[in-house]
């Protein structure tokens, strides 16, 4: 994966201030580690007429599959061919992008302690990107670039020259020019930052809430009155519906403040932080996510297990303290799995951080004996999604067979749907939900299961706790026998010493007095 910057100066402006420019010198070959490989820079000319600088990321292969794809813990936990067999080593694309803003991050910015003035002047450049996929075609190159001042030559790569009736691939060889000098070399890299991941159309790494931020500095003073704003923005945030709707209510913001010649923070100021005072509830998720971390924390688990794990959110959390030194999340749904491994950011995590957390396919149905030897399990919202003719298989698998000291499990409260507005009466809260139990359903269901297999069990309210139709969820809290049997030993033995120290106390006492 390569591409050329190049400049040309005069005696006064010599052109190896390309440079100082790139904090790099031109007379070293210099590497730098990355997540995926090693990235290089390096000067194939430098001459005061003339000067190159070249990026070259080398790519490993396996440290892709490992820290993107591999065992679990990157953006897709199966074994397609396509994690082994891909264009990531020779294409750019997001990689790159990153390399870019990794390696010439103060250039990007435009700070250069040693030419601050040549950071703020306009350089006449040459950028060639010898292999780049473009997902739009040559088209949409010349779209993105031109608007910006650059002078655009774009070359089609045939799939493979010695068959020529095969036709075109979807790469580019292309060069972009400003040879009178209209852009600063920070612009020039922050045109290449956002667009050549755009002209990819595929992120190697999660897009969350900091990378609408991220476009907005990277795309300051061209973004918001580019032609083709909404075709950047949505592919930059890999066409989150959400983050592109934000991304392009912020750009608008920005648009009328230059024509106003004001602050964005003078338009947007409808609401006044100081005087609005209205308190949001809490959503009935986080309230979830709370009562488990408190239950989880309450009987001392270290090494935890999320069945139904879902997209992550409580992996998530359980990350967050470390406590939890062991976190594993279990679906049956691969694409639920590889939405969980984005969400937690698995291919950027440390590896320390790396090691706590795991993601396995697996299916609650039947015994794994990778559940055993867990502190803790839990059962969020999951026991509603089975039939309940398939309870007693989950029963036996999670109680019977994996037998974690401590069982979780949350479901919702018929009862109290009739709270619900928007919910017509007789309707279940999801449409994939097979029952909704009430209080005493669960109550009897929970008490069963605890004394076939040897555990107690608690009930916690979820929410406010309706007098009528009770909490929106009820959650068990299960507990092995022999746990509670070795609480109660220690109490009591604890109360034997006591008794045994006070009655050493009164001998002594005793036998001073005698004396």
């Amino acid at each position: 994966m390569f591409l050329t910057i190049s400049t040309s100066g005069t005696p006064e402006n010599p052109a190896t201030d390309l440079g100082f420019l790139l904090h790099k010198h031109p007379g070293k070959a210099q590497g730098f580690s990355t997540s995926y490989g090693t990235a290089h820079v390096l000067y194939p000319e430098a001459t005061e007429e003339r000067c190159t600088a070249a990026l070259l990321l080398e790519v490993d292969p396996v440290a892709l599959v490992r820290r993107g794809k591999g065992k679990g813990r990157g953006g897709a936990p199966d074994a397609a061919l396509a994690q082994y067999v891909n264009d990531r080593p020779y294409a750019a694309s997001s990689l790159l992008a990153v390399a870019l803003s990794a390696v010439f991050s103060s250039a990007m910015r435009g700070v250069c302690k040693a030419r601050p003035e040549r950071a703020q002047q306009t350089l006449p450049l040459r950028i060639e990107v010898p292999a780049l996929p473009a997902r739009g075609g040559a088209e949409l190159v010349h779209k993105l670039f031109e608007p910006l001042g650059w002078t655009v030559t774009v070359t089609r790569i045939p799939l493979d020259e010695q068959f020529p009736q095969w036709g075109d691939s979807r790469y580019v060889h292309l060069v972009l020019e400003v040879p009178d000098g209209k852009l600063t070399l920070g612009e020039a890299l922050r045109h290449l930052y956002v667009l050549l991941p755009v002209l990819d159309d595929a992120k190697h790494y999660w897009v969350s809430q900091d990378e609408v931020d991220k476009l907005l500095r990277a795309g300051e003073g061209w973004l918001a009155d580019h032609p083709e704003q909404q075709v950047i923005t949505s592919r930059y945030l890999s066409r989150r519906w959400s983050l592109t709707s934000q991304a392009m209510q912020r750009l608008e913001l920005v648009r009328l403040a230059d024509a106003d010649d004001t602050d964005v923070d003078d338009l947007d100021n409808a609401v006044d932080e100081e005087t609005d005072t209205e308190e949001k509830p809490v959503p009935l998720a986080v309230l979830r996510r709370e009562a488990i971390l408190a239950a989880l924390t309450g009987a001392g688990a270290g090494r935890v297990l999320d069945l139904g794990c879902g997209q992550g959110q409580l992996v998530q959390a359980l990350l967050k303290d470390t406590r939890f030194t062991e976190i594993a999340g279990v679906d049956v749904s691969m694409r639920a799995l590889t939405v969980a491994s984005r969400r937690l950011g698995l291919d950027r995590m440390g590896e320390r951080q790396a090691e706590r957390v795991k993601l396995f396919q697996g299916s609650l149905a039947y015994t794994d004996k990778r559940l055993k030897g867990y502190d803790a399990a839990v059962l969020s919202e999951v026991i509603e999604h089975l039939d309940e003719e398939r309870l007693p298989a989950l029963e036996y698998a999670v109680f019977g067979s994996a037998r974690p000291r401590t069982v979780l499990v949350t479901t919702p409260n018929v009862e109290y749907n009739v709270r619900w507005e928007t919910l017509p009466a007789g309707h279940v809260r999801h449409g994939d939900h097979r029952f909704e139990w009430t209080r005493a359903e669960f109550c009897d269901w929970a008490r069963r299961v605890a004394g076939r297999h040897g555990y107690d069990v608690d009930f916690v309210p979820v929410g406010d706790d309706d007098p009528e139709v009770g909490p929106p969820t009820q959650m068990a809290v299960f507990t092995q026998h022999d746990q509670h049997d070795k609480h109660q030993k220690n109490d009591k033995h604890q109360k034997n010493d006591k008794h045994e120290k006070n009655d050493k106390s009164d001998k002594n006492v005793k036998e001073v007095r005698a004396a």
